[in-house]
């Protein structure tokens, strides 16, 4: 059985034996930080994607959605701070010639501690290390890693450099010709392209404020260390929302978005008490306020999943200042303090951002179950994903106790009837025993067996995954059971 220290790895292993996600390039050694969804992975992606979908656009009447390029202008990315600002403290080790980021360095030492029993030590190390980090005190940083003794994993040796800043994006060139090309960047956030394109939504959606842009799609980040299986990687998905709103009203929108994606959580399924915000000390140079939803990961503890960031006016004011086209919003409400219509202005924006990919292991984290079902007469265990069942990837799998007899073609009935409703799974291959087991592992939440008796009376077996207990159900109310689970 998998403790807390080793889940994660069980996890990875489970992941890759039964298709959810695989190593990238694996049959070339692989590429570091750089994951494939398999068949059943790809499926528990887009579930999770059509739930924030609907939650964020079709149960919001000022919502709507965008797909902007991956490719932008580049100056789109100096408007925004990205090339000047967006780095993260390196630190490299002079005799292995490796690079870490230093707060990963520093959390993976603590996190050793923390093996060793040693929590109060890991604690206040990283309580310092956050207050280094929000002071940009590089020197103090540095300091904290030679105090510590912290030692590169592939040399042994504290011998470091200074502590530096880093880019993360990915440049390439725009072009035929290298020589004539011009630098452009792989977007590391998808907030850029919601800002660039905001008036183009507000004008042809007739849009009034306030109202929301969201879009789910690719980032790509050059992270030097990364870690935590799919948690950290150098390509990623997010799922963002950005809501325009009046100046003055921020405080308010901010603090009704938190309390509105928490409930979006804890309606995963998920405890309240694996969930806590947390306020960010240091803001960002274009927040007012923000804060993160962390899920507790167990052995990684509580991690970010979801940020809420009021972002003021900055982003339009900075794309009206560096394209020179205007980015202002006429709000013909009335002021009631002072009899007239608000005008023109430049909205603020309470932006929400949840990393899709996060999503995902904090799902996989969640659901990850070893049971023990041995008795006095045998060993038995099971490995089981209890997803919510409008997650999992299979929602019902349709077995027919064997192939012959006609009970192939009834079963396949069943799934043809049940199949343009939802994702069914048909398999006549091995004992019932072990397809169950198949399927547990899969996160499957219903089974269906067809047999002798379901050809007298139309009824079948429906198993119910997390309580292994089984009834006879007619098969013509199977569809209604299964579709009234995933509501």
């Amino acid at each position: 059985m998998a403790t807390e220290q080793n889940k994660l790895q069980a996890i990875i292993s489970h992941c890759k034996e039964y298709g959810f996600i695989f190593p990238s390039s694996e049959i070339y050694d692989g590429l570091s930080a750089v994951s494939d969804y398999g068949q059943w992975g790809v499926e528990l992606k887009k579930n999770i994607k059509d739930t924030w979908w609907k939650s964020m656009v079709y149960m919001h009447e000022n919502i709507v959605g965008l797909d902007s390029a991956i490719f932008m202008h580049p100056t789109i990315w100096k408007a925004s701070g990205h090339v000047d600002n967006f780095s993260d403290p390196m630190i490299d080790n002079l005799d292995s010639k490796k690079r870490y980021r230093v707060d990963h360095l520093i959390e993976g030492f603590a996190d050793s501690l923390i093996e060793k029993n040693q929590q109060p030590e890991a604690t206040a190390i990283l309580s310092h290390m956050e207050t280094l980090l929000a002071t940009d005190d590089f020197a103090g940083l540095k300091q904290l890693i030679l105090d510590h003794k912290m030692t590169c994993a592939v040399s042994n040796t504290c011998n470091w450099t200074d502590v530096r800043q880093f880019n993360l994006m990915f440049s390439t060139q725009l072009g035929s010709v290298a020589e004539d090309s011009d630098t452009i960047y792989l977007r590391p956030e998808t907030a850029q392209g919601i800002f660039v394109n905001f008036l183009n939504v507000q004008k042809s959606g007739r849009m009034k404020i306030p109202f929301g842009i969201a879009q789910i799609g690719k980032a790509f980040r050059n992270e030097i260390v990364a870690r935590g299986f799919i948690f950290r990687m150098r390509e990623f998905e997010q799922m963002e929302m950005q809501f325009f709103v009046r100046p003055g009203t921020q405080k308010e929108w901010y603090e009704s978005w938190k309390a509105t994606r928490m409930q979006w959580h804890l309606a995963l399924g998920i405890p309240k008490d694996k969930y806590r915000f947390h306020d960010h000390v240091k803001l960002a140079h274009y927040a007012d306020a923000a804060c993160d939803i962390e899920y507790d990961f167990a052995v990684m503890g509580f991690k970010e999943v979801e940020g809420i960031h009021s972002r003021t006016d900055f982003d339009l004011t900075q794309h009206q200042t560096f394209s020179k086209k205007k980015q202002v919003y006429f709000d013909n409400d009335i002021d009631e303090a002072t009899g007239k219509p608000y005008g023109n202005y430049i909205p603020y924006v309470i932006e929400t951002s949840i990393g899709l990919d996060r999503t995902i292991l904090m799902v996989l984290s969640e659901a990850y179950v070893e049971e023990d079902l041995s008795t006095e007469e045998k060993q038995d265990s099971r490995v089981v994903l209890k997803f919510p069942p409008k997650l999992a990837p299979i929602k019902l799998a349709i077995l027919p106790l064997m192939k012959k007899d006609g009970l192939a073609e009834i079963g396949k009935e069943l799934m043809y009837e049940c199949r343009e409703h939802f994702f069914c799974f048909y398999e006549e291959k091995d004992s019932i025993g072990k397809r169950y087991r198949r399927m547990d592992a899969l996160g499957t939440p219903f089974c269906v067996t067809i047999d002798h008796q379901t050809k007298e009376d139309g009824t079948v077996t429906i198993r119910y995954r997390d309580s292994m207990e089984q009834e006879r159900v007619k098969m013509s109310d199977v569809k209604d059971i299964v579709m009234k689970a995933v509501k």
